[in-house]
């Protein structure tokens, strides 16, 4: 038994439940259902007991964080009113923009701008000039989120738990400073593809993103700093959701057109 263990078994209880689903791909009930004092808190300490437990037992390294539910249409489809974040490991990154869903239980699609950061972001008052100075470059992309709560019935303490439902992300090429364009005016048309055919599924612009995807990311500096967590030099930072998010399957495949960014495509195997 382990330190956190010892010291608070309710929390490392809970983690082992989310870390058993995510390996055994078989949701679980709420823990707001199940217990009404589940708090924000508890729940990011449920976060950080299995991004430990990753680190150690799977030994995979940290690639960036990802901020959730800054859309008003994330928000409204999952009933929430506020943003969260998790955390991204390397093992997450879906190289070519294939996803693999065996590794998954119920994933949905969001497209959105990635930071790739060029200095750290500390001090708990970071503001969106701190975040375009500390921005190598920007990105489209795609954030494939999964839950391993069952049927997606979360509450923000159920989503914060289980890392933000965080699942997969695959990242564009095109690349652009962040100081050499507006990004709340980037807009973003997401398709589901079939042959020749393109289904509308969803669009939006930077705009959706608390205004401005440089505040959301400012926003996760500060919220991590009130849980003495930095964001470092050469992490990667999903700023949140341009619109809803479809569920995809096996066989689907979705592409993302950004204004300015060009396009970033996703394949399930």
């Amino acid at each position: 038994m382990d330190k956190s263990e010892q010291s608070n078994p309710r929390i490392a209880a809970y983690a082992r439940e989310l870390f058993e689903a995510e390996r055994t791909r078989i949701s679980i009930a709420p823990f707001t259902k199940r217990d009404p004092g589940f708090s924000i808190d508890d729940a990011y300490a449920v976060q950080m007991e299995n991004v430990r437990r990753v680190l150690i037992g799977k030994g995979h390294s940290i690639s960036g964080k990802k901020i959730g539910l800054t859309s008003a249409g994330i928000q409204k489809q999952f009933g929430v009113s506020e943003p969260d974040y998790g955390h991204l490991f390397k093992a997450m990154e879906c190289p070519g923009g294939i996803v693999n869903t065996s590794e998954l239980i119920q994933p949905k699609i969001e497209a959105e701008l990635a930071f790739i950061l060029k200095a750290d972001l500390t001090g708990g008052d970071v503001g969106a000039k701190d975040v375009i100075d500390a921005t190598g470059y920007v990105t489209g992309a795609f954030e494939i989120v999964d839950s391993r709560i069952e049927g997606w019935r979360i509450k923000l303490p159920d989503t914060v738990a289980d890392n933000a439902s965080s699942g997969r992300y695959v990242l564009g090429q095109t690349r652009i400073r962040a100081e050499d364009i507006d990004l709340s005016s980037v807009s973003m048309k997401m398709y589901k593809l079939s042959g020749k055919k393109q289904e509308p599924v969803g669009e939006g612009t930077g705009a959706a993103v608390l205004g401005n995807p440089c505040l959301a990311v400012a926003w996760l500096a500060n919220k991590l700093w009130e849980y003495g967590v930095e964001l470092k030099a050469g992490e990667i930072v999903l700023s949140g959701a341009f619109s809803a998010a479809p569920a995809a399957a096996k066989g689907d495949v979705f592409r993302a057109e950004f204004s300015d960014f060009g396009w970033v495509e996703a394949r399930f195997v």
